[in-house]
């Protein structure tokens, strides 16, 4: 059998146990020129939350009874016909959380789980890294001697961010919750400082920590850092808008950048940014972002969990905070 989770019902704020439902089904038949594939690993971020909304975006919302979007990382175990990859194939795309999927192979790719492990490529060598890579050498437009600042600075896109900006000769000041990894993100992956939100008061820290100022700005959380940030930007600063998990569940208005006007005062720019415009050149960043793992200079952190049953428990860790780097849903069955 094929275990799913579907999307049921729109959330209104936080989603919950009415927002989703454990189905088996039948594992689905392929025709000629399809291949089947048996997901091992689902990848679990926070725009899933922006994705169950019926609202404009980047990417169609979800309709009800969809298995819920997600990026995923399995074996081909069937092909027939004129099949785009064989059986035996590592193959990463967008599986959705389910064990098994059929499809013609459009938007899957064929990847080796001989050089790094599987769950690398939904993480620093899959979406995540590649929306780190272009958000902060593309759109942040950063050069060597930046101060650069990233909130969510442990997390699978922050982290990644933090790393490419010291390989390029920046200063970096991550920002995250708890002791534990701001310590991580200043003695294992090596930024310059980190700042704790939940013990410290942001504006006095970037004063503190960026004396003078801040060139670039990677923005993951919004709210009321964005806020903080806006008041300690240098002349030409960038802002890079990749999303703002703090206003994600709220079940009113989002909460906007009331110190907006900075950016008249220094001349600066606020851009937002979507991976998906640099699908074309995933390949190239990948290959940059692969030496670079293999030189020491990049690290990858995956938190995984164990069982298609407990995607709901695993998902709410993405807004919790109780999770260490890349959140990842094993499904394949011992």
């Amino acid at each position: 059998m094929n275990k799913q989770i579907l999307f049921k019902k729109r959330p209104n704020g936080v989603a919950d146990s009415d927002t989703w439902e454990l189905v088996s089904n039948e594992i689905p038949t392929i025709n000629d020129g399809e291949v089947l594939i048996q997901q091992h690993y689902i990848s679990l971020d926070p725009a899933m939350r922006g994705w169950m909304n019926e609202t404009k975006s980047y990417i169609a919302p979800m309709g009800i009874n969809d298995v819920m979007r997600a990026g995923s990382i399995g074996m081909v175990i069937d092909a027939k016909g004129d099949a785009p990859f064989k059986v035996g194939d590592c193959v990463t795309g967008w599986g959705g959380v389910q064990q098994y999927v059929a499809t013609n192979g459009e938007n899957w790719y064929k990847v080796d789980p001989s050089l790094v492990a599987m769950t690398t490529y939904i993480s620093t060598l899959g979406m995540p890294g590649m929306t780190a890579y272009f958000g902060i050498l593309q759109e942040g437009k950063i050069k060597e001697g930046d101060v650069v600042v990233v909130s969510g600075a442990a997390g699978a896109v922050g982290s990644v961010v933090g790393q490419i900006a010291k390989i390029k000769g920046c200063t970096v000041v991550g920002i995250a919750g708890g002791k534990e990894k701001c310590d991580y993100v200043v003695n294992e992956l090596g930024f310059d400082d980190a700042i704790d939100y939940k013990s410290e008061n942001i504006y006095r820290a970037l004063k503190t920590k960026c004396p003078k100022g801040i060139d670039v700005y990677f923005d993951n959380v919004g709210g009321e850092i964005l806020d903080a940030v806006l008041t300690n930007l240098r002349m030409r600063a960038r802002i890079v808008i990749c999303g703002a998990i703090s206003q994600y569940n709220n079940e009113g208005k989002i909460k906007g950048p009331s110190n907006y006007l900075a950016l008249l005062v220094t001349r600066s720019s606020m851009q937002g940014m979507v991976v998906m415009d640099y699908a074309k050149n995933y390949a190239n960043a990948a290959k940059e972002m692969g030496m670079w793992m293999m030189q020491g200079k990049l690290k990858s952190r995956e938190d995984i969990y164990d069982g298609i049953e407990n995607f709901e428990s695993t998902y709410h860790r993405l807004f919790t905070g109780e999770k260490n780097g890349k959140l990842v849903l094993k499904v394949i069955e011992d």
